[in-house]
């Protein structure tokens, strides 16, 4: 890979904020927003992978004091170009390993990035990451998809998730390692183009073990932003741990 912000390189960050995902709309953002003003509880907090700010800049309009983390200039380029951007610091770095001075009362990783991290020992090494930044008391928030293992009959290890007349988007598994790669391919003006994105799926009770790996205990677990009951059925869920006290 020639970019040095890997694949969120400034071919990715020019459009990133026009995404038409449901987590761009503002009723998304600002239920968003509401979860993590009440988890920050009056203190600062940390974004891992803060990107463009979608999160960040309506988090610190609440009065919530936000320093974020990316490992991608193009990225945070875009961040400090919006209003109000030049105000959040951002350390450059791995979010998985990267340390910032001070302590925060929440830590959180939204929107799937901790697939991101495309090997467990690097989703472990996040938890303790986030564990570290924490004051006692302090919660790491993770938002991220349930893996849809359900969808792959037997033999079948390709899931496309659209289809429209200029885009295509398909994911492939393999269920031996929990890699997957997620392909996109849009067409312009006759002109085809693909791109492909590595992740590492990750079961919610993987997630409550790192968390215990990470000395963080369990605080509640959701289907939404909104508090809706995780279930069997839940395609995404909002996770959040606590650093014990004492």
């Amino acid at each position: 890979m020639d970019d040095p912000d890997g694949y969120f390189g400034q071919h990715v960050a020019a459009t990133y904020d026009d995404s038409t995902d449901d987590e761009f709309t503002e009723t998304v953002i600002d239920a968003t927003v509401d979860f993590l003003t009440a988890q920050a509880a009056g203190g600062p907090a940390l974004e891992l992978a803060v990107g463009t700010g979608r999160i960040a800049l309506p988090l610190a309009r609440r009065g919530v004091p936000v320093h974020g983390i990316d490992m991608s200039r193009a990225m945070t380029d875009r961040l400090r170009a919006k209003p109000g951007g030049d105000q959040i610091p951002v350390t450059l770095g791995d979010f998985a390993t990267t340390r910032v001075e001070g302590d925060f009362t929440l830590v959180y990783l939204l929107y799937n990035t901790v697939m991101n991290l495309t090997t467990q020992d690097a989703q472990v090494a996040c938890f303790e990451n986030a564990a570290r930044h924490l004051t006692p008391g302090g919660r790491f928030v993770v938002e991220v998809l349930v893996p849809q293992l359900r969808r792959l009959p037997a033999g079948q290890h390709v899931v496309p998730y659209h289809a429209g007349p200029t885009r295509w988007s398909y994911d492939v598994y393999d269920t031996a390692t929990q890699a997957t790669t997620s392909h996109h391919v849009h067409v312009a003006d006759g002109r085809g183009e693909h791109h492909s994105v590595p992740f590492r799926y990750v079961w919610p009770s993987e997630l409550d073990l790192m968390a215990r790996i990470a000395g963080l205990r369990p605080a509640g677990r959701w289907a939404g932003w909104a508090g809706e009951p995780f279930t069997g059925e839940s395609e995404r869920h909002v996770s959040v741990w606590e650093r014990p006290v004492g």
